[in-house]
C-alpha cells in the first residue's frame, strides 16, 4: 500500500541554518551540514518502497547551500510550501496539505540523515494507528498516522523542547491514539550530535560535510 512520506524541510542558507553548530562550524559550514543531512534524507526516502515522497518546505533554495543539487533532486518529489505561523501549526497544515484520502502519512525531518529506506518502510508499515519515533533529546525523528487528520492534535504542542516528545504523546492520547514506539535516533542541533550521527554513515555526504569542521 502506498503512503504519504512527508519530509519537513527547511532551505539550508548560511546564517539561517543550524546556527547552534556555531562556532566551531563557520555559518557556511553549517549551512552545508544542514545541506547534507538534507540530500542524503531524500536519498533514503526516494529509495522507500511504496513511498510517495512530499517535502514540505520553507525558505528560499536560491540563496541555499547546494540549492541547485537539492532542486534538482526535490523535482523527484511533490513540493508543498509551509504555512502557517508557529512550527506546530506549520505541521498540521503540511500533513493537511500532503494527504490523500485513505493514505496513511509518515513524517519526518532533516535532521536525521542516518535513516535508511529499510526503517522508513518498518515505520510506515506498523500496525497501530499512530507511531512515535523519539530523538534523543526529548523531541521526536517521525509521527506515523494511519488517519492524517489526527496530526491536528499537534497544534498546541510546544516544540524543539526537552519534552516535546512527552507532550506530543499526551496530545495524541487525548485524541483516543496510543502510538507504538519506534527506535529512537539522535538528530543534529550541536557538533556533538552531528559527529555521532556522522559516525553511523561513513562516506556520506554528512560525514564529509562534518569532517570539514575543525
Amino acid at each position: 500500500m502506498t503512503f504519504c512520506l512527508l519530509i519537513v524541510a527547511k532551505a539550508p542558507v548560511p546564517g539561517f541554518a543550524k546556527t547552534r553548530l556555531c562556532p566551531p562550524a563557520t555559518p557556511e559550514q553549517a549551512a552545508g551540514i544542514a545541506a547534507a543531512s538534507l540530500l542524503d534524507t531524500l536519498d533514503a526516502a526516494l529509495l522507500t518502497p511504496d513511498a510517495r515522497v512530499v517535502v514540505a518546505l520553507t525558505g528560499d533554495l536560491g540563496r541555499a547551500t547546494k540549492g541547485k543539487e537539492i532542486a534538482a533532486v526535490i523535482r523527484k518529489t511533490e513540493v508543498i510550501p509551509q504555512r502557517g505561523e508557529g512550527f506546530d501549526v506549520r505541521l498540521v497544515n503540511a500533513h493537511a496539505d500532503a494527504s490523500r484520502p485513505g493514505e496513511p502519512v509518515l513524517q519526518i525531518g532533516m535532521d536525521t540523515p542516518q535513516v535508511t529506506p529499510a526503517l522508513l518502510a518498518e515505520a510506515a508499515n506498523r500496525p497501530e494507528d499512530a507511531v512515535l519515533g523519539p530523538a534523543e533529546d526529548g523531541g521526536w525523528w517521525a509521527l506515523g498516522l494511519k488517519d492524517p487528520l489526527h496530526a491536528k492534535a499537534l497544534a498546541g504542542v510546544p516544540m524543539s523542547r526537552d519534552d516535546t516528545g512527552r507532550q506530543t504523546l499526551r496530545a495524541l492520547a487525548d485524541v483516543g491514539l496510543d502510538p507504538g514506539t519506534l527506535p529512537a535516533l539522535s538528530d543534529v542541533d550541536t557538533m556533538a550530535d552531528a559527529r555521532r550521527v556522522a559516525d553511523l554513515r561513513p562516506g556520506s555526504r554528512f560525514a564529509r560535510a562534518v569532517a570539514e569542521v575543525r
